[in-house]
């Protein structure tokens, strides 16, 4: 690991290209971002696509849609086999969608064995620099009970990291990835206790260079952002600017 956070281009370089697409994980690499961080749903026939939301412009709802006619209308949004192939070589944190208040639930936890099962059936990507995470508990837990070699994270949005890191690990999830504003106002000693539980703590979206700044001083270990080019110039050693 290097001796700033890990850099994970959030949907890839997502500020310059359309995010969760080929290009956008193209310029993350290009950037030199660690990896990045990508959405996943399913398609009416069972594919497993990258988009954040259930609905994609042009097309409607995705779990409505074959493959084909997501394709047809909407080339841009790629197969996930497609987007670990464009990730190769990269850490790659597989947000796994379709959540219990979506119109794509994910009740029978289809997605998340889907998921599991491609990942443990490819080369594309080591199993080392997989995260699987998801607002979802039940969904982390699920691929943590089909998939301990794959890392899991919990993301969470408005809890408190000491609360949340405790869940984190009492789940067995090696990650918590809590939102930028709950970061930057806790101590650095709380993230240090998480840390030493053996939580990890990424943090999701940071594109301010001064809030990069106070959480890589505050020992966080990732930044999820959509200026993974930002972030490096901001956490590189200054004798090497």
């Amino acid at each position: 690991m290097p001796g700033r956070p890990l850099v994970l281009g959030h949907r890839g370089a997502s500020a310059v290209r359309r995010e969760n697409t080929l290009a956008a994980f193209a310029k993350a690499r290009e950037f030199g971002a660690d990896g990045v961080e990508l959405d996943v749903r399913r398609t009416a026939d069972a594919a497993l696509v990258v988009h954040h939301d259930p609905e994609a412009e042009g097309i409607g709802l995705l779990a409505d849609s074959t493959f084909d006619a997501v394709r047809a209308a909407r080339p841009d949004i790629p197969l996930l086999a497609e987007a670990l192939d464009a990730c190769a070589g990269m850490i790659v944190n597989v947000e796994i969608k379709c959540l219990p208040w979506e119109p794509d639930a994910d009740t029978d936890r289809a997605v998340v064995h889907a998921v599991v099962e491609m990942l443990r059936g490819t080369d594309r990507v080591a199993a080392a620099d997989v995260i699987l995470s998801s607002f979802d508990l039940g969904a982390v837990d699920a691929a943590r009970a089909a998939a301990p070699e794959f890392a899991t994270g919990w993301l969470t949005s408005g809890q408190e990291i000491a609360v949340a890191a405790a869940t984190a690990r009492e789940h067995g999830h090696a990650w918590l990835n809590p939102d930028r504003a709950v970061a930057l106002r806790t101590a650095p000693d709380d993230i240090a206790v998480a840390q030493r539980s053996g939580v990890r703590v990424n943090v999701w979206t940071v594109d301010d260079s001064n809030d990069m700044s106070v959480l890589a001083a505050a020992g966080v270990d990732a930044l999820i952002t959509n200026v993974p080019d930002v972030a490096l110039e901001t956490l590189k050693d200054p004798r090497q600017r």
